[in-house]
């Protein structure tokens, strides 16, 4: 069959036939008009919360959402979620938190055997899924807002009990770059499913990025930078377009030598809090360069300012 005839077939259905060589300029944006809006990761312990929000004040730079406790939620005790949810509140940023821990750490070691990998993180079991939605659960009634998810069941498992009145109707969820999705279509289904923004794998063309923008109509995680463990990214020159083709879009920074697996990983219980609110402060210095090398570049690009009313903030 001709090619082309495959692509009209995608076209029918809302996916692009092609990836986008033209590099169309995005016409979405978020509720408040912007193009754009700052993610800092590794946000662990309310210490590193604490250097992020100073940091964010003392540049001036608004920072909007913290993948926070990517350990898991379930290392914390209550206190200190309490304080977390508090501080961010309180600076009125967004907090993803990572509940758990879960698959990686029980005793299913497929996923870290060499060709186990390529199967994915899932959760496993029913047991697994009443483990996380109960670590969520707590942790929505002490106020937080916003989950991220690496499961397309969970995610599908979520949002039904969304319907059915079990989580409140203003929580939302994020679907992980370890879900390893990275085309239109799996972005259509991720929305289709629920998700409320999701971050595709980290090595996309600007191409690739724009056809994934023409088939869906949440915000895109894009990382911007990223740890060496997943290829030491920097694509700081590409913000501008990044922000022009991907729009409504949160650039995701993410330095450092791994994120959460292999020697190095970062968040894990037992790294020095010094050393996570050191790169905190690190992250928004970045965040700032990121913005203006697009307002420098491509001004007529907005980012959002503090706090927008559309934010999962925590509600202690």
């Amino acid at each position: 069959m001709k090619m082309d005839k495959v692509s009209e077939a995608m076209e029918k259905l809302g996916i692009p036939g092609r990836d986008a060589y033209d590099l169309p300029t995005s016409q979405k944006r978020f509720p408040d008009g912007a193009w754009y809006r700052m993610e800092i990761s590794g946000v662990e312990r309310p210490k590193v919360l604490e250097a992020v929000i100073d940091e964010s004040q003392k540049r001036n730079m608004p920072i909007h959402r913290l993948i926070s406790v990517v350990m898991g939620a379930t290392l914390l005790d209550k206190a200190e979620l309490k304080d977390f949810a508090q501080m961010a509140a309180e600076a009125k940023m967004e907090v993803i938190l990572t509940p758990g821990p879960r698959s990686a750490w029980d005793t299913g070691r497929q996923l870290v055997t060499p060709e186990g990998a390529f199967s994915g993180m899932r959760f496993r079991g029913s047991d697994q899924l009443r483990q996380v939605i109960t670590d969520i659960m707590t942790c929505i009634d002490i106020g937080f807002r916003g989950f991220l998810v690496i499961d397309e069941g969970l995610l599908w498992l979520l949002n039904e009990m969304k319907k059915n009145g079990d989580i409140p109707e203003d929580v939302v969820f994020k679907v992980s770059i370890y879900a390893g999705h990275a085309s239109a279509a799996g972005g259509k289904v991720l929305q289709m499913l629920g998700a409320g923004t999701f971050n595709p794998v980290a090595d996309l063309s600007l191409p690739q990025l724009a056809s994934i923008r023409q088939a869906i109509d949440m915000p895109i995680d894009v990382h911007i930078i990223l740890t060496e463990s997943f290829g030491g990214y920097i694509r700081i020159y590409e913000g501008p377009e990044m922000a022009r083709v991907c729009a409504p879009c949160y650039f995701k920074i993410e330095p450092g030598t791994a994120c959460a697996a292999g020697p190095g990983a970062l968040y894990k219980p037992w790294v020095d809090e010094g050393m996570l609110a050191h790169w905190g402060r690190v992250k928004v210095k970045y965040a700032q360069i990121i913005h203006e090398m697009i307002q420098e570049n491509f001004p007529e690009a907005t980012m959002s300012g503090v706090g927008p009313a559309d934010l999962a903030i925590p509600k202690p």
